[in-house]
């Protein structure tokens, strides 16, 4: 075993807890696994971290592309360290760059963030930190950094390592570009022999190859870890019924962090006020919000309570809470890739999380008709039509989800994974080849011109004052459908828009047939098979609900008194400091230190993710928590 850095003695000095001490270099000498596992409290690399970080020492640029919570930190922040000089991370939000440096001074690292939110005073000491290198890494946006003035200060440093966080931001192909990480490319002139690093968690096979084209990182060797999360129990189910669904996926996590993803921000108030009246901690979170607004929000999630945040996309990329233990969609995303960053926030702590989709043929024929009308040229949008397709498969999918997500990313998955809906109840399907034909001529005779429940109305036999008017119960196809369901028929409707064979002729979703896939259907050349809607209880799907809905329902009675007095022992601390609890420690170490229930300074250190400035600072009171539980132990 590596040596432990052992905690401040009787006559040294302890820095207050947030704050750190001494000069930058002073991890220069030791070896990246003795930096590992003194600072960081952990006893070994994982997957491909320690590769990334031999090629980074050795001055070599890198592309990491590991999923979230595989610990792409690690990659950049250890060289950091080791090498002479100051890290520099370039990443492109506030909340994430906060996050980070908070969680670095609670490890004894002399981390800051320049950004335009900092007090005059704060910023005013950063950049007396930096004239005085007393920093070890320093994070700033991309357009902080490309300033004049920065860059100028910055170029004088002697900088040990660059890293670009969240690296598919710089590519025209990733979910989340940001035009401004295009201009990094210029970094190697004014910083020329420091070795970059890109990290990202989401990037297919074109975007990765436009990062490196765009960070002028050619040679740069690309490690590319395995994108299969085990720990994340994915579902999809189609739309009936949508605040009831939603209302039962939440249900076995009412006193854990949430993410509801809705598509528009009217939408996100809405459901927001809707699960606030069935007693849900719900807030919403949207670019129209006020900067006030969005940083009560912003600090309600990182406090560490139980919230449900019902957001659109302009939440996520940076949100570094580790405990999201669902991720719901209540709007299908536009790509497999986005879709992954998005779940990607639930479980980063690798314990047993859920995501769910609600998808209906609504989302796939108006996303379909917004990106027939968007004016990307030809080749941009062939590319984001075979990704939407990507996805509406994915929904609609009988066989392991995770193997066609990860297909997505041109991954292969030999076996089942074993916790998505449909390995874990297998989804039956039948010769739905008839009642195809049925809705297709329906939809021909009405005159293409007419929504999904005039057409399944007409099907069923259903009389109204709209189809007597329009003489629909005088077609042929009128009440041919009538021994079946409405929500059967609505199943057809929706999966024959996945398959192509129906599209909407405008924004007000009106079905007509796209006759290259539906003819020969009409003619009987091409047999179609559906799935079966099976109703699922959202907790029947749920490997966490079904195993117990939080950390604490997975322990010994002792060892959940002793893992819930050491969370009230955190989040009293957490507030003391004005940090998210999660930064002092993740709720994964509070469970192995209530399992093992160390008696000593020495075995607490040997608990993963007790490094030695957090040994120095809390060890003696994560002690006498347990002291107080376990007398004399």
């Amino acid at each position: 075993m590596l040596e432990r850095h052992p905690p401040p003695g009787p006559d040294e000095e302890c820095p207050p807890p947030g704050e750190t001490s001494g000069g930058r270099d002073r991890f220069v000498g030791l070896t990246p696994r003795e930096v590992l596992h003194r600072v960081f409290g952990f006893p070994a690399f994982r997957g491909l971290q320690e590769q990334a970080v031999e090629r980074v020492m050795a001055g070599e640029d890198t592309l990491v592309l590991m999923p979230t919570g595989g610990g792409k930190s690690v990659c950049y922040q250890v060289p950091a360290l080791c090498r002479p000089g100051m890290g520099l991370v370039v990443s492109p939000l506030i909340a994430l760059m906060d996050d980070q440096v908070a969680a670095l001074r609670q490890l004894g690292v002399n981390a800051a963030a320049l950004h335009s939110e900092l007090e005059s005073d704060e910023a005013s000491r950063i950049r007396s930190d930096l004239f005085n290198g007393r920093i070890d890494l320093l994070y700033v946006s991309p357009e902080r950094l490309l300033s004049p003035g920065t860059l100028d200060r910055l170029s004088r440093q002697q900088i040990s390592v660059i890293a670009i966080d969240e690296a598919h931001c710089i590519s025209a192909w990733g979910h989340e570009f940001r035009p401004e990480y295009r201009a990094l490319q210029t970094l190697p002139e004014h910083f020329p022999g420091v070795p970059r690093i890109a990290l990202t968690a989401t990037a297919d096979q074109r975007t990765r190859n436009d990062i490196l084209t765009a960070l002028g990182m050619p040679e740069a060797e690309v490690l590319s870890a395995s994108f299969h999360r085990a720990n994340l129990m994915i579902a999809a189910r189609p739309k009936g019924g949508e605040m009831k669904q939603l209302v039962e996926a939440l249900e076995p996590h009412r006193n854990d962090a949430c993410i509801v993803y809705c598509g528009s921000r009217a939408r996100t108030e809405r459901m927001a006020a809707s699960l606030r009246e069935r007693g849900f901690p719900a807030c919403a979170y949207h670019a129209g919000l006020s900067p006030a607004e969005k940083r009560g929000s912003l600090h309600r999630f990182r406090s560490g309570e139980p919230i449900v945040m019902v957001a659109t996309i302009a939440f996520g990329m940076g949100i570094d809470r580790p405990d999201v233990r669902t991720v719901i969609h209540l709007d299908m995303p536009s790509s497999p890739e986005a879709y992954y960053q998005q779940i990607g926030r639930a479980g980063r702590d690798g314990l047993p999380s859920d995501v769910l989709l609600l998808y209906g043929g609504e989302d796939m024929s108006r996303a379909r008709y917004w990106l027939d009308q968007s004016t990307a040229p030809d080749s941009e949008k062939r590319i984001m039509r075979a990704r939407l397709e990507a996805m509406i498969s994915f929904t609609e999918s009988t066989s392991c989800r995770t193997r066609a997500l990860l297909a997505c990313f041109g991954e292969t998955l030999l076996e089942p994974c074993g916790h998505c809906d449909n390995c874990l109840h297998p989804v039956p399907t039948f010769d739905g080849t008839q009642a195809a034909r049925m809705l297709l001529s329906a939809i021909y005779r009405t005159g293409q011109r007419y929504g999904a429940l005039h057409v399944i109305a007409v099907l069923r036999g259903k009389t109204s004052d709209n189809i007597s008017r329009t003489g629909h119960d005088r077609l042929s196809v009128w009440g041919i459908g009538k021994d079946k369901t409405e929500n059967f028929w609505r199943s057809v409707v929706r999966q024959l828009i996945a398959k192509g064979a129906l599209i909407t002729g405008d924004e007000h979703g009106g079905l007509r047939l796209n006759e290259e896939v539906a003819r020969p259907i009409l003619r009987g050349e091409d047999e179609v098979r559906l799935r079966e809607d099976a109703i699922v209880a959202a907790g029947k799907g749920s490997r966490s609900a079904g195993q117990g809905e939080s950390i604490a329902d997975q322990l010994t009675e002792d060892a959940r008194e002793r893992f819930n007095a050491l969370k009230r022992w955190r989040l009293a601390e957490a507030r003391e400091q004005e940090i998210p609890p999660y930064v002092i420690f993740h709720d994964a170490t509070l469970r192995d230190i209530a399992l093992e229930c160390p008696g000593t300074l020495d075995e607490l250190g040997d608990v993963k993710g007790v490094g030695g400035s957090k040994l120095g600072r809390y060890g003696e009171a994560v002690l006498e928590v347990l002291e107080t539980l376990v007398p004399g132990r």
